[in-house]
């Protein structure tokens, strides 16, 4: 299925918030612990009958790529070892620049490095490129019609079966789980004008090379330059983020050109500075264990304590769910890892909603400091939602569903203990 590609990013205020109250740290005896100790295996696959199933999401109808559970078959599979087939293409009007493996390596081993950090090292990213010079393609670039937003068919399928007849002599497709293609970046637009890279992803329709279908495949196009002087350190990050739509994530960033998360995932922001994933994709990829994730379904008042999403191990996720298709979310976001654009270390909250297609802002985040601006300069950062996390003394409160989130404040080590409420 296809997914818009992603316009520059242009700050915007974004007015998200339920409710932010400022309030006076206090520990109230009543309050039990949550030892986020349920199941031991990895990701939210067989948690029926755990203690998390309450705070399971389901999808909506006719979603697109949704954020519910469990993520949908016919997606690249997201632990162990990955084997992404790599080739670079070019075309009559539109020749290769430099040799094919400069441009492979504007993307790798820069790629891999971030799936394995983010991933906590579940993810075992393979990159393969049998054919190590540019594959031409029998037509011209302007004969295939692709623009921004262009459908499958026709444009993309004639070019997939080209590169099927093209590489077939000398890859068998059924070595790999995915398909990148490299084009070369003179063909189409500067990324400044408009991006035209894209995933098709999960596609049950897709052409079938060596008895398998190319269901998904990531096209990357031009070069991600914002005349920052970074391009070499932050270019290959489309990459991943592309990656993400094969591994069943949706787009974060919302089609009309704004964003309800900021920096806080690759998938809304992957421009400039480098980030990581949101916990809740993280668990959904299968790279959180369950014992690494809370559940505060029930009535009452229950402490936990998180450890800073970038490093490995302990708590790292809490779900307050709402109903069966919507879920509050909450997290540690601390500068290290990938998440290095991190100003504001603190308590990140945020909703899921199942029933939000991608690309329309499937996730809320909610700004702790609304209207300060916020605490960060970075080229292509969203400034307003980078001081967004909630610190030591602040609270989120939603009145209607009687839930309020406390934090209630950091360790020695940096983690933080929050309190959760519901009436």
């Amino acid at each position: 299925m296809p997914h818009s590609p992603r316009r520059r990013i242009r700050p915007r205020r974004v007015a998200a918030l339920v409710a932010v109250t400022v309030l006076t740290l206090a520990v109230s005896t009543s309050a039990g612990t949550g030892h986020l100790a349920a199941p031991t295996t990895a990701g939210p696959i067989g948690l029926a009958r755990s203690t998390l199933s309450p705070c399971l999401i389901h999808s909506g109808l006719d979603i697109q790529m949704t954020e519910g559970l469990p993520t949908a078959a016919g997606y690249s599979r997201s632990t162990g070892s990955v084997h992404a087939l790599t080739l670079m293409v070019d075309f009559s009007d539109a020749p290769g620049q430099g040799s094919a493996l400069d441009r492979f390596h504007e993307f790798f081993p820069q790629t891999q490095e971030w799936f394995r950090a983010a991933s906590y090292g579940r993810l075992d990213y393979h990159p393969e490129t049998p054919i190590t010079s540019w594959l031409r393609m029998p037509k011209p670039f302007k004969e295939y019609g692709i623009e921004r937003g262009a459908p499958f068919d026709p444009g993309y399928r004639q070019l997939v079966q080209d590169i099927v007849a093209a590489a077939d002599p000398e890859v068998d497709f059924r070595s790999y789980d995915l398909l990148n293609v490299l084009v070369t970046p003179n063909a189409g637009p500067s990324a400044l004008d408009t991006v035209l890279s894209v995933t098709f992803a999960g596609n049950a329709d897709a052409p079938v090379a060596d008895g398998v279908p190319i269901a998904n495949a990531s096209f990357v196009y031009s070069r991600q330059d914002d005349g920052s002087g970074s391009y070499s350190r932050t270019g290959y990050r489309v990459l991943p983020h592309e990656n993400g739509h094969t591994f069943g994530l949706p787009d974060l960033y919302t089609q009309e050109g704004g964003s309800t998360v900021g920096h806080w995932d690759i998938m809304s922001e992957d421009w400039g500075a480098n980030n990581d994933l949101l916990g809740w994709h993280k668990w959904k990829l299968g790279w959180l264990d369950g014992n690494q994730v809370g559940c505060a379904a029930a009535p009452g008042t229950v402490d936990y304590t998180l450890t800073p999403l970038y490093e490995e191990g302990g708590g790292k996720l809490v779900l307050v769910p709402l109903d069966a298709r919507t879920t509050y979310a909450l997290e540690l976001r601390a500068p290290g890892g990938n998440d290095e654009a991190v100003c504001k270390p603190g308590i990140l909250v945020y909703k899921v909603d199942a029933t939000v297609d991608t690309g329309r802002g499937p996730v809320t985040v909610y700004d702790a400091h609304r209207g300060s601006g916020g605490c960060t300069r970075s080229p292509n950062v969203q400034a307003e939602l980078s001081d967004a996390p909630f610190t030591t003394g602040e609270s989120f409160k939603d009145p209607r569903h009687g839930i309020t989130i406390e934090v209630l404040g950091a360790d020695a080590s940096g983690n933080y203990k929050v309190r959760i409420t519901r009436s």
